[in-house]
């Protein structure tokens, strides 16, 4: 058994956990709490003990250990890091969402430490936690990778300013599992000998809970909201009914740092303890560690995005050819200005003067990023020049020349940004229409040829940066700037600050932003969403012969109506609808049920189903995951004209198929139509989506 180092950075989640107030209480008497603290006991005036968060996420956990590969025999939680963003409401549905971020390798006979992260949002639309963890994998050693840092801290050289002192009951793992961590070394005999322990140990997390409590009783007694930080360490195993000591040391306003004793023989349990704590901090989008590209930024739209992305945390390239509006010339002073402008803030800024019409230039800008700042996280798109004619007067080279900076200098940027940006498993990309695009204007065609390419760009991009969590999304600006000076009416330009529009690029480039491949009209303030909406349409003829023109001029009010239509988010949903207009009948409910039979009997049969004759010269690995309480995963490896069907987890599937168990077995019965189960996010297709379209030939079900 090998840890899986290939599930280092790849996402795990969504996962979703409802609660209410009676949960919330069970986790509160799960760490000790009783008639003495009843603001945390009894459901009038109910408050949540913070650390509650993480018996919220302990499904999540088990996929980080899952992933993993980890040998269960030998994990103990090694470290557990708490940031509070907001209040825990005392009911909702959570969701989660996060990664490994690490597998460090402490030697052979050492054990190892798998890192993860993620963080938590209720239901509300407020993020409520982040959480990072790490699991001491006692069995999982020597593998070869690095060793995790060291890590200094000291305790102060004083008497704590807080002893408390407490006495967990001997069956507190009972009551405590039940919140969700039901891990057999916390309750089970048998188990607990062969991981090398006398008798069942405490979940290291109903200590910590105890120690939350603790905290919270001495440093802001009755004021569970104002915990904004809880981190620690597990040091050593502690037994059910061995009595404990909290130690708690005030180390300046907002900050503590504690640790728990068992005073029975005088280990510490729990060591490394740092508590923060306060009033709610305002929720602000921040930057901080993010490494941000502005084309086009000396001035105007720009200038504005990079020094707002500069004031809230970001680094800055801030590039500028220095050229006039139609794009002659080029000079320093522009990119430079800023850069002054952003590090007398107290920012952190470069300056690039590459042109973004060519290849190298595009290169260079990003390679600006690496050496100075190492990664990049976000581009924004702002670069533009002018050169109107009316289209028969639109001589080529002005043609050209406008493309190039719009839309190719976007594709040269870009490119090498989104590189990077995948193998980091992170992005956020603005691009910048117009409404001379979207709507069209008199003398540019084309500037609103260019502006609408790009979000032929943006809707590509959106499909491939999906599973890397790279986000494109597309603004229109309405503001003044060098470039609409003489097409706005003067009145409008003074009132056009180029400061309206940022919040909508800002929010667009955030880790907030959950968005992709959406258009925003933005300008003075006001904000619009456009998208490209499809009718409902009509089916001429039978689909086989060819519908006559006078058949489309009969009924091209009936082509033309978008009432109830419908936006695609990619162009294989599009050609499903069509394909589903021309679909026969669906069979009847009962009479697939009674065909189809269970999940587990299809795949029983896939093997009897499979076509030979239509495998020659295909390798491929179909993984399914079937949810629901019919549901489980098995995978299909064919290979050589032959199928293996399979139940579990392949470890590198060709394509992975997710479906929930009733309509899975819809499918196969033919009352749902695979493209239309596809189109409808009933079917959804994770890898090599193209590969999937061989299932149809390959068995005939």
């Amino acid at each position: 058994m090998a840890l899986n180092l290939d599930a280092v950075g790849k996402k795990i989640g969504p996962v979703t956990k409802d609660y209410t107030w009676k949960d919330v209480v069970l986790y509160a008497l799960g760490v000790g709490a009783g008639f003495s603290e009843p603001e945390y006991t009894y459901e009038k005036n109910l408050k949540v003990i913070p650390t509650f968060s993480i018996a919220t996420i302990f499904d999540f956990l088990s996929h980080i250990g899952v992933n993993a590969n980890v040998n269960l025999a030998g994990i103990v939680h090694g470290e557990q890091d708490l940031i509070f963003h907001n209040p825990i409401p005392v009911e909702g549905t959570l969701t989660t969402e996060g990664k490994i971020t690490h597998m460090y390798d402490k030697g052979k006979g050492k054990g190892a430490l798998v890192i993860g992260e993620s963080e938590t949002y209720h239901s509300s639309g407020k993020k409520l936690f982040t959480s990072t963890l790490s699991i001491f994998c006692r069995l999982d050693g020597g593998f070869g990778g690095q060793n995790a840092p060291a890590e200094v801290f000291a305790f102060p050289e004083k008497k704590p300013d807080f002893e408390i002192d407490a006495q967990p009951s001997p069956d507190q793992p009972l009551i405590y599992r039940l919140s969700g961590d039901l891990f057999p070394l916390h309750a089970d005999p048998e188990f607990a000998k062969m991981a090398g322990f006398e008798k069942p140990i405490m979940h290291g997390l109903c200590t910590y809970g105890y120690a939350c409590r603790a905290l919270i009783q001495n440093l802001i007694p009755g004021e569970p909201e104002k915990l904004r930080r809880l981190k620690c360490r597990f040091s050593k195993p502690l037994y059910p009914g061995d009595p404990i000591k909290i130690q708690i040391w005030k180390t300046e306003d907002g900050k503590a740092v504690w640790k728990v004793t068992n005073t029975k023989t005088n280990a510490d349990v729990i060591t490394n303890g740092l508590c923060e704590y306060g009033d709610i901090l305002k929720e602000e989008i921040r930057f901080d560690g993010r490494v941000a590209i502005v084309t086009g930024a000396g001035g105007g739209l720009g200038k504005v995005y990079a020094l707002e992305l500069a004031k809230r945390g970001a680094k800055v390239v801030v590039n500028d050819l220095g050229g006039s509006r139609d794009g002659a010339g080029a000079g320093k002073g522009p990119a430079d200005k800023v850069v002054d402008e952003i590090k007398a803030a107290g920012g952190e800024a470069v300056a690039n003067y590459d042109n973004v019409a060519t290849p190298e230039g595009g290169e260079n800008i990003v390679k600006t990023a690496m050496d100075a700042f190492g990664t990049v996280d976000i581009l924004i798109n702002n670069a533009g020049i002018l050169r109107d004619k009316s289209f028969l007067k639109m001589d080529p080279e002005n043609w050209q020349a406008v493309i190039d900076v719009h839309l190719t200098g976007a594709y040269n940027v870009t490119k090498p940004a989104f590189a990077v940006m995948r193998e980091k498993g992170y992005g956020r990309i603005v691009m910048t229409t117009s409404a001379a695009g979207l709507y069209g204007n008199f003398g540019q065609t084309n500037y609103s040829s260019a502006k609408m390419g790009l979000l032929g760009l943006m809707n590509t991009l959106k499909i491939e940066g999906k599973k890397y969590n790279i986000l494109v999304n597309t603004v229109a600006p309405i503001a003044a700037s060098r470039l609409t000076e003489d097409i706005l009416p003067k009145e409008f330009f003074e009132k056009l600050k180029p400061e309206f529009v940022s919040p909508m690029v800002l929010y667009l480039c955030s880790e907030k932003c959950k968005v992709d491949g959406y258009i925003y009209n933005a300008g003075m303030g006001f904000f619009n969403r456009a998208a490209v909406i499809t009718g409902k349409g009509i089916v001429l003829g039978d689909g086989k012969s060819i519908p006559a023109v006078e058949a489309v001029a009969d009924h091209l009010d009936q082509i033309g109506a978008l009432k109830g239509g419908k936006e695609y988010f990619e162009l294989n949903e599009q050609v499903g609808d069509m394909i589903n207009a021309f679909s026969a009948p669906a069979a009847t409910a009962e009479s697939a049920a009674k065909k189809t039979g269970s999940v587990a009997d299809v795949f029983a049969a896939m093997p009897g189903a499979f076509n030979k004759d239509a495998a020659k010269g295909v390798t491929v690995v179909f993984q399914y995951h079937i949810s629901g309480p019919g549901g489980g995963d098995w995978f299909c490896d064919i290979k050589d004209g032959e199928c293996i069907v399979s139940a579990g987890v392949h470890g590198k599937p060709t394509c992975t198929l997710k479906m929930a168990d009733t309509d899975f077995l819809d499918m196969i019965s033919g009352t749902l139509p695979s493209m239309q189960a596809y189109t409808s996010g009933k079917l959804k297709i994770d890898g090599d989506v193209m590969k999937s379209q061989l299932i149809g030939k390959l068995f005939k079900m």
